[in-house]
């Protein structure tokens, strides 16, 4: 009996395990818009520091992001244990989030000149450039600010991952959200770390006497820039995808809308399959962009009514 109860124990912690790794994979796919913005940000948010300072800032927000998780994942359970009718109403916002995001991020040429960015670039240069100004000082405040918005992002991952296991387990939903929480830290901080280290590696081979060492150096010099630049486009297009598919799945005419076109398309001569697949995702792009614009409208009114109302003081 002893031998048979310890064989049923480990089939079911077999099951949890199989079900975690699954709905770990689901949470990592419907995340995968605010990750690639996390990639690209915090990529963004270690520039400016020296050279040998870049992996210790790497080091310190990683860090910071897995207190945040450790605060956003209790928070998440408890959400799902005591008022789980929340988690639809916090899904939709976070998807909303990220539409708005990815529209600002669109938009920005047309919202600021470049005359504005021109010299909001030229102020940093100028402060780094400061002897006067406290190194260690400017740096703290990097990693602080990007923490903050390493917690905006670990909360949208964390609530679209619990969006993913609804009406689970209350065990699995656990191992999943610190699994994905784990994961998504290491994987995420990881690259960073090598991204930003990447022109530095290109620079130490180009210097090197092999001819093969010199063009890969080359090619790493060449790509880091390029790299950053394909982040934060596909980053933006997951954020439409993911976003617009959030806010989609939850409005059912939406929903059946995008049905709808997909099997119109599905009976198109050779590529009717293709079509079918993908029809889907850009009916959820194109959500997006309309949901994004539509709370970046009502962002700026909030904002110009507010600028009002403090020169009206």
């Amino acid at each position: 009996m002893a031998g048979a109860s310890l064989f049923t124990l480990l089939d079911d912690i077999a099951t949890i395990l199989d079900d975690v790794a699954a709905m770990s994979k689901v949470a990592a796919k419907k995340t995968a818009g605010v990750l690639g913005d996390d990639l690209a940000l915090n990529a963004q948010q270690v520039s400016g520091v020296k050279a040998d300072r870049e992996l210790p800032v790497v080091w310190a927000v990683a860090k910071g992001s897995m207190k945040n998780k450790a605060i956003l994942v209790p928070a998440a359970l408890a959400i799902s244990a005591f008022v789980p009718w929340l988690i639809q109403p916090l899904l939709m916002i976070g998807g909303a989030f990220l539409c708005y995001e990815g529209f600002e991020k669109l938009a920005h040429k047309y919202l600021h000149s470049p005359a504005e960015d021109a010299a909001h670039k030229a102020e940093h240069r100028a402060v780094v450039a400061n002897p006067a100004v406290d190194v260690c000082a400017l740096e703290q405040e990097k990693i602080k600010g990007a923490v903050r918005t390493d917690f905006i992002l670990s909360a949208e991952i964390i609530v679209i991952s619990l969006g993913t296991m609804n009406g689970e387990p209350f065990i699995e939903q656990a191992a999943t959200l610190v699994a994905v929480a784990i994961l998504m830290t290491v994987g995420v901080y990881g690259l960073v770390g090598g991204i930003v280290k990447m022109d530095d590696a290109g620079l130490y081979l180009s210097q090197k006497a092999n001819a093969l060492a010199r063009g890969i150096g080359r090619g790493l010099l060449a790509a880091a820039p390029r790299l950053m630049k394909i982040l934060a486009v596909v980053g933006t297009a997951a954020m439409f995808m993911v976003g617009g598919g959030i806010i989609a799945h939850a409005i059912p005419a939406v929903h059946h809308f995008s049905e709808g076109v997909a099997a119109s398309v599905a009976g198109v001569p050779g590529v009717g399959g293709v079509l079918a697949a993908i029809a889907p995702t850009i009916v959820d792009a194109l959500v997006g962009v309309l949901v994004g614009a539509a709370v970046l409208v009502v962002v700026m009114l909030v904002q110009k009514m507010r600028g009002k109302k403090s020169a009206a003081h």
